[in-house]
């Protein structure tokens, strides 16, 4: 008895000391994000079914804790009563053997169900599972008996596309739950499929829910992780496609037909959004969370011990003149630290100013820039002092452009942009247009109208918003410990940088 209580503790303290030593690695990763969210560990993808309980925002992601890849899919679990500081809690739904989601609890939703949090997610292979929550934290969740609610097609029944039906959302109208399946149209292009039940059981099936349109999509993309509701006066289809990433439908919602009226990206070539989603707060603002991927190689993520970050929070809203809007939330202000400010940096035609007083890999940038005649104006962070890695953002008013120019933030061969996530649609294109070397975002100024430029850096991690109508998310990997400079530029005509503002930005432990 005393030999196995001996080795017990000797076991425990070894799983200790593991611990620590991985926790010391990570902390020592100059690409690890510090005030971003992610996991303690291993790989995580998707934001799923976000949730605003008892006073606490709640996310759950796609995780696999035991590596920095992915494999056998399990939703892992924070919360925060800020939006700032998580808590990490025990992994929610894990594959049940034998069960309808052994290959994987892969994405899906959250909704409060007879005043009872629900999950509404895709079990692989057997279709869309349900499993509600025992207690206040929702730490305690229980499949439901009849999983899967609406199994995969079997053949003989509706054509579903290439993909089938997958990754739910939910919602309730009246006394009837809908539920939103993504999936592509058998003719080509993304759709998704409706489902209707009165009790989130027994569901029938209604109809493709929207017709999609080449003028915005392409024929091969797809509509993953669906994100429906309301906004303003119109209602948004926040999807995910494998091709080109996350986006969005505007339009009219009406019987059980959506309407798209209008489309816009949240992630262009080279861009590393890949599977948003929002939620309702309890002040009733419409919050967005999205998993930022790796550009680096699958062997660098298995490396490193970690792969993936979620997005900072973003409020969405919808003004009259119909154009979304997009904000980090405030709460994230409690993290600044060490103010500095500039006035009226005057930037010659073809010069760059060098902001010797900052510096750093945790930054939050404000500029208020009067672009005069310049071609492109704009702001570089991670710089070397020789410019051998510098990453560039730009705007250019006359081309109605925002730009990440990634054609030298890293000086690590292996670190790539391409063009189409999906590396089978890659061949398709000519060698040299599969990776690019800027990420570009339609964005115009109204006559007379000023840049606002809100940059988070966060180590491998940049997000950059304009005017509250455009942001640009990305990553970066510089390879030098200098590569932490900042300056501003002007190219083609004069500018002027009106005002600056620059906090360094404090770990969100």
């Amino acid at each position: 008895m005393v030999d196995e209580t001996a080795a017990e503790i000797t076991g425990m303290e070894g799983l200790i000391r593991a611990a620590r030593e991985l926790r010391e690695r990570l902390w020592h990763d100059r690409h690890r994000p510090r005030y971003h969210f992610l996991p303690p560990a291993g790989w995580m993808n998707d934001i799923n079914g976000p949730l605003f309980w008892r006073g606490r925002y709640h996310v759950f992601y796609q995780h696999n804790p035991d590596a920095a890849y992915w494999r056998l899919m399990r939703w892992g679990h924070a919360s925060s009563a800020d939006l700032v500081h998580w808590v990490h809690h025990p992994v929610a739904l894990t594959p049940t053997p034998g069960g309808p989601d052994r290959e994987g609890c892969f994405s899906g939703g959250a909704v409060i169900r007879d005043g009872v949090p629900t999950l509404i997610y895709h079990g692989v292979p057997d279709g869309t599972c349900l499993a509600t929550a025992h207690d206040d934290d929702l730490l305690d969740w229980t499949k439901h008996p009849s999983n899967p609610v609406i199994p995969v097609p079997k053949p003989g029944e509706p054509d579903f596309g290439k993909y089938g039906v997958y990754d739910p959302c939910a919602w309730q109208r009246g006394n009837t739950w809908y539920a939103l399946c993504g999936g592509s149209d058998p003719r080509g292009g993304d759709t998704a499929y409706l489902f209707e039940s009165p009790d989130m059981v027994r569901w029938q099936y209604v109809a493709p829910f929207y017709t999609s349109d080449r003028r915005w999509t392409e024929a091969d993309e797809d509509c993953a992780v669906p994100d429906f509701f309301p906004l303003g006066n119109k209602h948004l289809l926040l999807f995910c496609s494998h091709l080109q990433g996350t986006q969005y439908y505007l339009g009219s919602y009406e019987g059980d037909r959506f309407r798209p009226e209008t489309h816009a990206r949240l992630s262009w070539p080279g861009g590393l959004l890949g599977g948003g989603i929002t939620m309702r707060d309890g002040s009733g603002r419409r919050l967005f969370f999205d998993w930022i991927r790796e550009a680096r190689e699958e062997s660098a993520q298995r490396a490193s011990g970690w792969s993936g970050v979620m997005t900072l929070p973003r409020a969405l809203w919808l003004p009259e003149d119909g154009v979304l809007r997009m904000a980090p939330v405030p709460e994230l202000e409690i993290l600044r630290r060490n103010h500095r400010r500039r006035d009226r940096v005057a930037l010659a035609a073809d010069s760059e100013v060098i902001l010797e007083e900052v510096s750093g890999a945790c930054l939050e940038l404000a500029l208020t820039i009067e672009p005069g005649e310049a071609r492109e104006v704009g702001v570089k962070v991670c710089c070397s002092p020789d410019g051998a890695e510098q990453t560039t953002i730009v705007c250019e008013p006359q081309a109605d452009l925002l730009k990440v120019d990634l054609s030298a933030s890293s000086l690590d061969p292996t670190v790539r942009y391409h063009h189409y996530r999906n590396l089978g649609a890659l061949a398709r294109l000519p060698e040299s247009e599969r990776v690019v070397r800027a990420q570009a975002a339609p964005f115009a100024l109204a006559p007379g109208e000023r840049l606002q430029l809100r940059v988070f850096l966060d180590h491998s991690v940049l997000e950059v918003f304009a005017n509250g109508r455009q942001c640009l998310t990305q990553r970066v990997y510089p390879t030098r410990r200098d590569s932490v400079g900042v300056s501003l530029f002007a190219r083609g005509g004069v500018a002027t940088v009106e005002r600056l503002d620059v906090w360094d930005m404090a770990p969100a432990l």
